[in-house]
């Protein structure tokens, strides 16, 4: 169940990303920390991991080297990111049938939203 979690969340993320131009953490950390109870440490290295290697590789290494993080974060963030690079393709053509006014708004809400759950946490 873990796995499908994993996968939905980088979908999701993917979606919104491609639709909103965010990066994923404004989406995968919320998820991590709000759904999945992780820690705030975990969550940020696990979606650090998800989102490119290349540039997190660094920020994991030091959370992973401060203890803050196992390998089964390091998991959780590459399955996460197999669903950010299909969703990332389903969110911009969504975002390309909405109007730039509806686009914006929407996001607004969307912030909104994450920005309350996130305060009253």
């Amino acid at each position: 169940m873990q796995f499908l979690l994993m996968i939905a969340t980088g979908l999701a993320a993917g979606v919104l990303s491609g639709m909103f131009g965010v990066g994923g953490g404004v989406i995968i950390v919320p998820v991590l920390v709000l759904v999945l109870g992780f820690t705030q440490h975990a969550a940020n290295a696990t979606s650090l991991m998800a989102l490119l290697l290349p540039v997190g590789l660094l920020g994991v290494l030091e959370y992973f080297r401060a203890g803050k993080i196992g390998t089964d974060n390091i998991w959780f963030g590459l399955l996460i990111a197999a669903g950010l690079f299909f969703g990332a393709l389903l969110g911009a053509k969504l975002a390309t049938g909405l109007s730039g006014d509806m686009l914006r708004k929407m996001f607004a809400v969307f912030l909104g939203i994450v920005a309350v759950r996130m305060w009253l946490q």
